[in-house]
This record gives structure tokens, C-alpha cells and sequence, in this order.
């Protein structure tokens, strides 16, 4: 059988190369364009020799279909835009997730490079984690010293790092259970769990959660058990955040943050929240003003000062750009209200029914190989959390970046559902399986 280590050395080498790097190069800002990039170029060669990504056409036309949700919300927002230059460019930015998704769909068409990507993004976030390890240890990695209350690690005064790391977490998890079982998986939870909750974002500690909750059913199989994975887990968190409590002054800080919710009333959970209550109460007032399509995709920061108070904190502050505003509403259901009105919100929420109607027709055995990808995209969309800017150039890239991927492994090779491919990866199948479904298999 193919070993992990041959199969993610292996993608340096294959068509997977150009998609797998536009994760690989995350780190370091627009770098990440130079896949979107080879994705186009490598649509076009693959084209010119008759290899079209629409023969298997269910992959492809899921993904059209989905980022006509995502891009129309953006088209329809942009004809009344407060921002018009800005709107437009956004728009037109984001055709270039048409060639990228399109160039997955016909590269991914087996199980070996499906689980060979899972595998290599497996291995860029083992590197992360080595870095942030690094840096937890000794303060230094090799972007530059930690400072303040977030770890970086390979990311560099990028704050991304850790919702970039939760939301990716399923695919190191779901190889590390691939390749040495219960135990590897455990192992590997409590590796991510360090630099997850040092990096000092909330949100990804909420991310993660979910992850770990979705796993332990997965690995459960009956509703016993899952408590019991729960009870375990819980602990293991109350251990680690002592630690890390006890030992990390910049997870202290984010947890002195937290904790002011209990303290001054409306006033603490506003400074728990960093400043969020006031963002969404403009946001409540810019969706009032222009409910229909919005105040333009990306034009958040410049209606921003129209609907906030003179003395409000993002209109004063330095770091947000004097007389501009907060940059998006944190929360991408206002996010989309409020930048591509109720319109924009229907195509969305139109998008996520079709979607969850293509997930439930694929079958068992399909849903089982997208399980890390759908997993992925559960936890980045969860609406109960705060959320990174969907329509902006960095975290909208990896979303059309899962969503591409997704739609590509959803129908990967075909396979009926509820069974197993047959061959070399049929054993590796049946591990992925969760208990009450491998017999079956």
C-alpha cells in the first residue's frame, strides 16, 4: 500500500501541484495567487489536449452553480455600490475562482489524489505546527519574534494564523487517523491544540471545538460513547488551558479580555468582544438604509462612517484609517446583508440549500471521502462565531479554495453510494469510515 509519506512527496510532482500550492503559500499574503494562477494556466493546457473538467460534468456544475451564488450576491451589490471603483473590482476578482475550482474538478477525479491533497495539506499544517511550536518554546520562528497577545508562527504579523489553522485542522486530523489510527488521532488533536489556543483568536478556539465534536461522533458511533469522547475531551481542554494559563502571558491577556463579559455589563461584553457591538450596530443601521443590495461588496469600511456615532472607536483609530471605519462586520451573515443586501443573503442562503441537497443525493461512500473538506467549510460558515471578511482577496480565496475541492471530492471517481472503491484504497476507505457504517463497507 502507498504510504502517506510517498503520497504527499508525490504531489510536488502530478497536476495536483498548482492547487495544493495556493494552501501552501498562505503564509506569505498574495503569494497564494501564484496556484490561482497555474490553476488557469494549467486549465487552459489541459483544455487544448481535450481533457475538459466538464465530462464528469456533476463535480463542475455543482461548483458553478455555487459560486454563482457567491459571485451574484457581489454582481448584485455592485450596481448601487457607496464604493463603485472598489465594488467592481471585487467583482471581477473573484471570476478568477471560476478557472481554479474548474481545475480541481478535473485533476481530482480518483481517490489516490484526493487523499494524496489531503495528504499534502496534511503535511503544510504539520509544518505550521512546528513552527508554532517553535515559537511557543523559544519566542523566535523564522517570520520573527512573537510580540503581543496572538503567535504567528510561519504567518509573520499575519493574524490568520489561527483561523487559518482551525479551519484546516480537519484534513492533519483526518490523516493523522488515517495513517496510525485512534491514537495518532489523539495525538495529533493535542499537537494543534497548543498553537490554536495561543494564537489568541476566539473564533478559532470556537472552530476547533466543532472540529474536535465532529470527529468524536464520527470515531463514536453511538450516542454513549460520543458523551464519553466529550467528557474525555473536555478535560484534556480544562488541562491545556490551565496550562497555558498558568505559563503564557499571551494567553493570559485573551483570557483577562474574555472574562471582562462578566464585568461592567453591555460595556464589558463590548470590550470582551473587542469592540464588536459597535461594529454590528452599524451594520444594523447600514442593512436598514440600504436593504435591498446593500452598500456595495467591500464598500463596508467607506459607508462605515455615515452610520457611526462621531466619536466611534473605528472612525478615530489610526490602525482602521482615520475617517474610514472597522473593515467588515466580523460575522458573515452581516457581512452579506449588509454589503449585498436581503438579494445577495437569498442567493447565499439558495447557494447552501443546493448545496446540502447535492451533500445528501451523493451517498455514504462520496460524503465519507469529502468528510475533512466538507468539515472544513462547516466550521469556516458555522454562524454562531465571528468571522474573517468572505469577499476579501485572502479568506475568500480559501473559501472558493475549499469549496472547489469539496465539489471536486464530493464526486470523486463516481462511486455508488455506500461503496467502497475497489483496489488499493479500499482498506484505507474502510478506516475512514466511521464504526457503525464500516461493515457495510
Amino acid at each position: 500500500m502507498t504510504s502517506f509519506a510517498a503520497t504527499s512527496r508525490a504531489i510536488l510532482c502530478s497536476p495536483l501541484t498548482p492547487f495544493w500550492l495556493v494552501v501552501a503559500l498562505l503564509p506569505f499574503g498574495r503569494s497564494a495567487e501564484l496556484g490561482t494562477l497555474l490553476c488557469l494556466i494549467g486549465l487552459l493546457w489541459q483544455c487544448r489536449h481535450g481533457m475538459a473538467p466538464w465530462r464528469d460534468r456533476r463535480g463542475a456544475t455543482l461548483l458553478l452553480v455555487l459560486l454563482a451564488a457567491y459571485v451574484g450576491a457581489a454582481l448584485w451589490s455592485a450596481f448601487d455600490a457607496v464604493a463603485p471603483a472598489k465594488s467592481w473590482s471585487s467583482v471581477a476578482g473573484l471570476l478568477r475562482y471560476v478557472p481554479l475550482g474548474l481545475y480541481a474538478c478535473l485533476v481530482i477525479r480518483r481517490t489516490d489524489r484526493l487523499y494524496a491533497l489531503y495528504a499534502g495539506v496534511a503535511v503544510v499544517l504539520a509544518l505550521w505546527v512546528l513552527v508554532a511550536w517553535l515559537q511557543i518554546v523559544t519566542g523566535w520562528s523564522p517570520r520573527g519574534v512573537a510580540t503581543g497577545e496572538y503567535l504567528t508562527g510561519l504567518f509573520g504579523n499575519d493574524l490568520k494564523f489561527g483561523p487559518t489553522l482551525a479551519v484546516l485542522s480537519p484534513f492533519a486530523l483526518w490523516a493523522a487517523r488515517m495513517r496510525w489510527g485512534g491514537r495518532g488521532l489523539l495525538v495529533a488533536f493535542l499537537l494543534l491544540l497548543g498553537p490554536v489556543l495561543l494564537a489568541g483568536s476566539r473564533s478559532a478556539w470556537l472552530c476547533y471545538a466543532l472540529v474536535a465534536l465532529a470527529f468524536a461522533w464520527r470515531e463514536a458511533g453511538t450516542t454513549r460513547r460520543f458523551l464519553g469522547l466529550c467528557a474525555a475531551g473536555a478535560v484534556l481542554l480544562v488541562l491545556a488551558g490551565g496550562v497555558a494559563w498558568k505559563t503564557s502571558a499571551r494567553f493570559d491577556a485573551r483570557m483577562q479580555r474574555t472574562l471582562d463579559v462578566f464585568h461592567g455589563g453591555e460595556q464589558g461584553l463590548n470590550a470582551a468582544l473587542t469592540g464588536r457591538l459597535d461594529i454590528w450596530r452599524v451594520s444594523a443601521r447600514m442593512i436598514a438604509a440600504h436593504p435591498f443590495n446593500g452598500v456595495g461588496v467591500r464598500g463596508f469600511r467607506y459607508a462605515y462612517p455615515h452610520y457611526a456615532p462621531a466619536n466611534d472607536h473605528f472612525v478615530v483609530a489610526e490602525s482602521c484609517g482615520v475617517g474610514q471605519g472597522a473593515c467588515h462586520p466580523h460575522q458573515w451573515m452581516l457581512e452579506v446583508l449588509a454589503g449585498t443586501g436581503v438579494v445577495g443573503l437569498l442567493l447565499w442562503l439558495a447557494g447552501l440549500a443546493w448545496a446540502l441537497r447535492a451533500w445528501r443525493q451523493a451517498g455514504t461512500a462520496a460524503r465519507m471521502h469529502a468528510f475533512p473538506a466538507t468539515l472544513a467549510l462547516g466550521v469556516m460558515l458555522f454562524p454562531l462565531n465571528s468571522h474573517l471578511a468572505f469577499y476579501s482577496a485572502w479568506w475568500g480565496l480559501l473559501f472558493a479554495w475549499l469549496l472547489a475541492l469539496w465539489c471536486a471530492g464530493l464526486f470523486v471517481a463516481g462511486i455508488p453510494a455506500g461503496k467502497a472503491e475497489p483496489g488499493i484504497h479500499a482498506e484505507l476507505f474502510k478506516k475512514a469510515l466511521p464504526l457503525e457504517h464500516r461493515d457495510a463497507a
